[in-house]
């Protein structure tokens, strides 16, 4: 999938990377341990899909400028910012393959560096009075830390509707993605419409990122051996809700006691993930994935044809096709 990422960047390859310097350079410090810990960021960052949803959507409505680079690093400081927290929350120990900030340097130092990461986010906008740009960030924190939450308020019981769960994801996952959208387009045009209308393309692919990664736990559409990640940690995704609302109470009694024990017994998972496959829960989060699919590709039908649109169309297809 590494091709097809190249492509999508193509016509925003030399902007990002103009953007990793800028970056990198942002992120130095003159305490020598914040710095060792800066490179470490830096070295493990990810495919870089937000600052490239920045960059599209600036390229989509305008001519990308100091302001679109400004925003890349401001969605980045807070990503970012929001992991190294999760993973002290999440008691994390790798991350992308790598140790986790907190577990090479304790919890405190990790939560001090989320901080720090947090602070720098602030500064970019405040020092150069775009405070349109983090207006649209501070919503999508706000939103977040609600999904967050209303995760935790309803696994605990594990009465999670497919309502729900879509409020979840969309505040969770979808709520940066569409930030990021937004931003990107809110710096090369004050149209408010035009960033509106950014804002829930991001949040319509970001929904279905979600559901594509809910797949992944159950090993479908051909992404490998399914990994029971999210059954361990009781979350309820949208082929267990599916599965769970089609079948007999003795069945959901069952499959719910599973769930609930969070337990590490490798025949009880498969016994949930075999009951999902059997009950059409793959299947309907894929024709429900895909519908989203179809909600962005005709936005973007709507909107400008350029070299940016194309490539958001295939970014878009990337999020569904995608094998990791």
């Amino acid at each position: 999938m590494s091709s097809a990422l190249n492509e999508i960047k193509k016509p925003i390859a030399q902007e990002l990377v103009k953007f990793e310097e800028k970056f990198k350079a942002s992120l130095k410090s003159d305490v020598a341990l914040l710095d060792t810990i800066m490179n470490y960021v830096v070295k493990r960052k990810g495919k870089e899909m937000r600052p490239i949803l920045v960059f599209l959507n600036a390229q989509l409505w305008g001519e990308i400028n100091d302001a679109t680079y400004r925003g890349a690093s401001l969605v980045e400081l807070l990503h970012t910012a929001t992991l190294v927290h999760d993973d002290v929350v999440d008691d994390s120990m790798e991350r992308r393959g790598f140790f986790s900030i907190n577990a090479l340097w304790k919890n405190k130092i990790a939560v001090l560096i989320g901080d720090y990461l947090l602070s720098k986010g602030l500064l970019v906008s405040m020092d150069n009075d775009e405070f349109f740009l983090l207006k649209i960030l501070s919503d999508a924190v706000r939103r977040m830390s609600e999904g967050e939450l209303l995760q935790i308020e309803r696994t605990r019981r594990l009465n999670i509707t497919e309502a729900d769960y879509f409020n979840i994801i969309g505040n969770k996952t979808a709520s940066l993605i569409a930030a990021c959208c937004g931003i990107g387009a809110a710096t090369v045009t004050n149209d408010k419409d035009k960033v509106e209308t950014m804002k829930e393309f991001g949040e319509i692919i970001g929904v279905a990122f979600q559901m594509k990664d809910d797949l992944f736990d159950f090993g479908a559409e051909d992404v490998g051996k399914p990994t029971g990640i999210d059954i361990k940690e009781k979350k309820m995704t949208l082929p267990l809700i599916y599965s769970l609302n089609n079948c007999n109470a003795t069945e959901r009694r069952r499959i719910i006691n599973i769930v609930k024990s969070k337990t590490k017994n490798q025949d009880k998972i498969d016994e949930v993930i075999r009951f999902v496959h059997e009950k059409g829960g793959i299947n309907y989060t894929i024709k429900t994935m895909h519908e989203y699919r179809e909600r962005a590709i005709a936005i973007l039908h709507g909107l400008p044809q350029n070299d940016a649109n194309k490539s958001l169309e295939l970014l878009v297809n990337y999020v569904v096709n995608r094998e990791k």
